[in-house]
C-alpha cells in the first residue's frame, strides 16, 4: 500500500507551525493574500460590467393583454369613424362604447405607455362581463385630424352611449362624458370601473361646441375642415408665429406713422383778435 505524499509532508508542517521564523513572514503572507484579494475583486467587478445591468424581459402578462386588447379594440381613424361609431340594430337601447385616446412622442410626449397598459389589462376585465361595451382606440400621433376636431387629449377615456334612430328616422341625441387619466398613477381596475361599477355617471356629460356628434360645428358639417386648420396651426413652429406677430405689428406702426397729420411749418398760428 503506498502512501501519499501529502500525508506524509503533514508532520512537517505541523512542526514547521512552531518556527519563529515563520511568524516574521505572516505580515507578508498577509500582504500576498490582500493582493490577491484586491485582484479577485478587480476581475469580479470587470465581468459583472461586461453583463448589462438591467435586461428588458416582457412582461408575459402585460404581453398576454396587449394581444388580447389588440383583437377586441379597433383602432378610430378618420376614414372609418362614421361607420365604426354606429349602434347595431340588434340592441334595443343605448349602445355603450369605450374611446381610448392615446398617444406618442407628439401628443402625449412618450408619457401615455402606463395608461396604455393599464387600458389593455381593463378590456379583459370589461369584456368577461354579462354586458360588456365596444371598444375603440384613437392615437393622436396617427389621426392628429380627428383629436384636433374633437379637442381630445391623451390619455383619455370617451364614454359614449349611442342611441338607436328612432322609427322615423330622426337621430337622438347621443351622451359623451370625457374621463381624463392620471399618466403615472392610472390603474387597469380604475378604468374598467368606469362600466363595471357605472363611475361615468359621476361625470356630467359634454354638451360643449366640440360634441362629436350633435355640437354646433357637427351639425354644419364643419368639424373635419376645423380639425385640419388647427392641426396645421399646430405644426407651424412658434418660431414662425414670432415673426409673423413682429412683421404684422411693424407694418400697422408703419401705417400709423404714415398717416398722423403733419405740422405745419410756421408754428401755432396766433389766436385771431
Amino acid at each position: 500500500m503506498r502512501t501519499s505524499p501529502l500525508l506524509l509532508a503533514l508532520p512537517a508542517l505541523a512542526t514547521a507551525q512552531q518556527i519563529p521564523f515563520l511568524d516574521q513572514l505572516n505580515p507578508y503572507i498577509d500582504q500576498v493574500k490582500g493582493y490577491f484579494g484586491a485582484a479577485t475583486s478587480t476581475v469580479a467587478s470587470a465581468a459583472s460590467s461586461a453583463i448589462p445591468s438591467s435586461i428588458s424581459i416582457p412582461n408575459p402578462a402585460a404581453s398576454a393583454a396587449a394581444a388580447f386588447a389588440a383583437t377586441k379594440v379597433p383602432r378610430l381613424t378618420l376614414e372609418n369613424q362614421k361607420s365604426l361609431l354606429v349602434p347595431s340594430s340588434t340592441v334595443g337601447g343605448p349602445e355603450e362604447w369605450l374611446l381610448f385616446v392615446t398617444g406618442g412622442n407628439k401628443s402625449c410626449f412618450g408619457l401615455c405607455e402606463s395608461a396604455e397598459r393599464a387600458w389593455n389589462e381593463s378590456v379583459g376585465l370589461m369584456s368577461a362581463s354579462s354586458t360588456p361595451p365596444h371598444f375603440t382606440l384613437l392615437d393622436c400621433d396617427d389621426q392628429g385630424v380627428l383629436c384636433a376636431a374633437w379637442a381630445l387629449s391623451p390619455p383619455t377615456v370617451i364614454h359614449m352611449l349611442l342611441p338607436q334612430p328612432l322609427p322615423d328616422q330622426s337621430k337622438p341625441a347621443t351622451t359623451v362624458r370625457s374621463i381624463h387619466l392620471n399618466r403615472t398613477t392610472v390603474a387597469a381596475p380604475e378604468i374598467a370601473a368606469i362600466h363595471l361599477q357605472e363611475t361615468y355617471k359621476e361625470v356630467p356629460p359634454y354638451e360643449g361646441l366640440w360634441h362629436p356628434f350633435d355640437g354646433p360645428l357637427a351639425e354644419y358639417g364643419v368639424q373635419i375642415p376645423v380639425g385640419y386648420a388647427l392641426w396645421g396651426f399646430s405644426k407651424v413652429p412658434s418660431w414662425a408665429f414670432m415673426i409673423g406677430v413682429s412683421f404684422l405689428s411693424r407694418s400697422f406702426m408703419s401705417r400709423r406713422m404714415g398717416a398722423a397729420p403733419a405740422r405745419p411749418a410756421g408754428g401755432t398760428p396766433a389766436p385771431a383778435t
